[in-house]
């Protein structure tokens, strides 16, 4: 017992010490803390700011087909200007406290904007009024979110009531600020609305006009930021972008008061090739736009569903506006995080937390091979340049597809004229006044007749409807007189007064002999040969996921919604390629699904999609069977062999496909415009016994289609050329896989 008593004592007394060793511990930090160094972390409690900010998210990669990174991002320095980082001094209205606070943000907002114009940099201002006196509004060449924006800085001052759209020339007055102003004037010039922007933010009087405008430019972006309207801005003011390295030095030693320095992703375009393709990024332009990106959150949120894997978007998010950027937005964009940010007095970030980790969008991997693009595009321009040193054409534009025969997967699609994504920005003025339009993408918004090219859809709704078989023959009198109203003539009768004879279809096919197909069309009749066209899929979506265009399918029922007459003699014209129009895309997709054997399969640029940290794949294309044109064995035989004797001894194409390197079968196309223009179709495709790949060309006033020969050959030889196919490419070093 005695034993165990002092066993106790001895764990009492070990206690005792440890207690009190805390207890001295605890008194000696909170005499150091509050006696020691006291002053100097209360001053340093009243100089550090935190905040909580969105972290962007960074949007994922986009790579060719072989992994090569085609659009990426890059880290940029960023100015942000925080009008709460700038310490009030009040020298400068001594008995205004509030008017000094003002003026104190003012003048270090123009040490800043001084700094930039000094250097060159350009800053970001969102005012819709010229920067010069005397003061102008440009309401009308602004988005529909800064004009909201301008309408709720003016409600929230209780200037202005009414809206703002493109139309409006002046925001009127409120009755309010009529009376504060004693005018009976109605309209806010934008001469006073910077005399009122100079007192509500307490400029200085002897600022000149031009720097208060400057200066308003950036408090207005600030005032923005504390509005509770529809258009509020979601995130910091962003004074500047991609500022240098030694502007950025100066700002850090010149100790510029209420300036942050950070940094951000900004898309970044390692190819000139395929704009039309990869699109581009830009600011949200409406409600309407914001409502559609946000569709699948507010889904979602009504369901009661998780919401952590669904980007919701602000106004200032920057967004697809077209192409690939657009059509994957929901992949591309990722999921933006949270952070609290501590920082001192100069504006020094001194500590970061993130509360939600940003996660990157996903590795969109493209169907078209970077290099077979670029090679398809050079070829194009080459052949249009061509013709327009030879006619002095300024708004020449034409196409080139190429699809795989095995599923309809894009290859490449080039448009002339074309731009560079790399340079879109600094471009932009050249671009806009070109009359070529070189931001229209005629593969899929560009509508045309086939030509003669569209001779292979007859020929096969003929042989599968048994009006003629493949060895049928049909003697070609030059002038067709079926209809004495209504009497057409083959081209070969109208430029040398003959005929081809009697022929069968795939002579006919050979020489492209208008009277064989006027016969046969009229005898199919426009039913049955809309019926293939359908199936074949001209006139119908092809499945792309860009914005594309359907074009016009020629029949009594479109002629009657257009208000014009149906003559039985028009199915003469739709049956030799004219009158109906269709996007070149739909032309190459229609050839490849006519050599595969009928079966038509969606047309996509989408190989798969991996997250963005590789670890999973998050779509895969699958091809998609759209429609099936029932083709015989003896049919596909007879177009076949029109199309192989045309590039083996065809006038005109021959003498360019001696020089490819892999057999073909081809047809050429062309169709006069109404202002004596011809423009010129060609399609083929290759190998001849095993296609591989199907392509169109169109080339507006490109004459005949034999023009355009030279053009598919060295489409044809890049394609085939070193290994005879697209993807051997090598991965780059450093780049994103697919």
């Amino acid at each position: 017992m005695e034993e165990n008593r002092h066993s106790f004592q001895i764990r009492s007394n070990i206690l005792l010490v440890f207690f009190s060793a805390c207890l001295i511990a605890f008194v000696f930090l909170l005499h150091n803390a509050q006696i020691i160094n006291g002053s100097k972390y209360l001053a340093q409690s009243n100089t550090q700011v935190t905040r909580s900010e969105t972290v962007v998210s960074s949007r994922g990669p986009i790579t060719d087909r072989n992994g090569k990174v085609l659009v990426t991002n890059r880290e940029i320095y960023t100015i942000t200007f925080d009008s709460s980082l700038v310490p009030t001094d009040n020298t400068l209205v001594p008995d205004n406290t509030a008017l000094s606070r003002k003026r104190s943000v003012a003048l270090a907002a123009y040490r800043l904007i001084s700094l930039c114009r000094e250097y060159g940099v350009e800053w970001n201002d969102g005012l819709p009024v010229t920067a010069q006196a005397p003061f102008a509004y440009t309401i009308s060449s602004v988005t529909d979110v800064q004009r909201s924006r301008l309408q709720g800085y003016l409600r929230d001052r209780e200037w202005s009531e009414t809206a703002i759209t493109s139309n409006t020339s002046y925001p009127m007055m409120s009755e309010g600020l009529k009376t504060t102003l004693d005018t009976t004037a109605n309209s806010l010039s934008a001469n006073r609305l910077i005399e009122l922007m100079r007192k509500d933010f307490g400029l200085p009087e002897d600022m000149s006009d031009t720097d208060a405008r400057l200066v308003a430019g950036v408090l207005y972006e600030l005032a923005l930021r504390s509005l509770k309207d529809p258009y509020t801005v979601t995130i910091h003011y962003v004074f500047a972008e991609d500022v240098s390295v030694e502007l950025i030095s100066v700002l850090t030693d010149g100790q510029f008061d209420g300036v942050v320095i950070s940094h951000k992703s900004e898309r970044q375009y390692n190819t000139d090739y395929a704009a039309h393709i990869l699109g581009r990024v830009g600011d949200i332009a409406n409600k309407e736009e914001r409502d559609a990106l946000n569709a699948p959150y507010e889904a979602a949120k009504a369901a009661g569903e998780d919401l952590s894997a669904i980007h919701h978007y602000q106004w200032d998010d920057k967004v697809g506006k077209d192409g690939v950027e657009k059509a994957f937005e929901d992949y591309l964009c990722g999921l933006d995080g949270k952070r609290l940010i501590t920082t001192d007095r100069d504006g020094k970030i001194t500590d970061e937390i993130y509360s939600i980790e940003p996660k990157p969008g996903g590795t969109v991997a493209l169907t078209i091979d970077i290099d077979f693009q670029e090679a398809v595009e050079k070829a194009l321009e080459e052949r249009i340049l061509e013709m327009n040193d030879a006619d002095g054409s300024l708004d020449r534009g034409g196409a080139a597809v190429v699809v795989s025969v095995e599923d309809s997967s894009v290859l490449a699609m080039a448009t002339y004229p074309t731009y560079s994504q790399r340079t879109y920005r600094e471009d932009l003025s050249e671009l806009s006044s070109n009359p070529g339009r070189p931001f229209v993408n005629r593969a899929l918004s560009g509508t045309y007749s086939p030509g003669s090219t569209f001779k292979l859809c007859t020929a096969t709704a003929a042989m599968e409807s048994s009006v003629i078989t493949p060895t049928s023959t049909i003697l070609t009198k030059g002038r067709y007189t079926y209809w004495s109203s209504y009497t057409p003539a083959c081209w070969i009768y109208r430029q040398y007064g003959r005929t081809h004879g009697r022929i069968n279809v795939s002579q006919a096919i050979y020489h492209s002999c208008n009277y064989f197909f006027y016969e046969v069309g009229r005898l199919v009749g426009i039913e049955t040969l809309n019926e293939y066209v359908r199936g074949f899929g001209l006139g119908q979506p092809t499945g792309i996921e860009l914005r594309e265009a359907k074009g016009i399918v020629d029949s009594p029922e479109y002629a009657e919604s257009q208000g014009q007459t149906w003559n039985p003699g028009n199915v003469l014209q739709i049956a030799i390629g004219h009158s109906s129009v269709y996007t070149p895309l739909q032309i190459a997709n229609y050839v490849a699904t006519l050599v595969r054997g009928g079966e038509r399969y969606d047309c996509h640029l989408l190989k798969d999609i991996m997250s963005y940290d590789g670890s999973e794949l998050l779509y895969s294309h699958e091809p998609e069977l759209l429609s099936t044109v029932e083709i015989s064995s003896g049919t596909l035989e007879a177009i076949k062999k029109g199309t192989g004797d045309l590039v083996r001894t065809g006038s005109g194409v021959a003498n360019h496909f001696k020089n490819c390197i892999v057999t073909a079968g081809a047809k050429t196309g062309s169709v006069q415009m109404g202002d004596g223009q011809t423009n010129g179709v060609f399609v083929c495709y290759a190998p001849f016994d095993d296609p591989e790949i199907a392509v169109a060309i169109v080339i507006e006033k490109g004459d005949s289609g034999s023009a355009l020969a030279a053009c598919a050959v060295s489409i044809l030889n890049s394609y085939f050329s070193d290994s005879g196919a697209i993807g051997a490419a090598l991965i780059p070093e450093g780049a994103l896989l697919p």
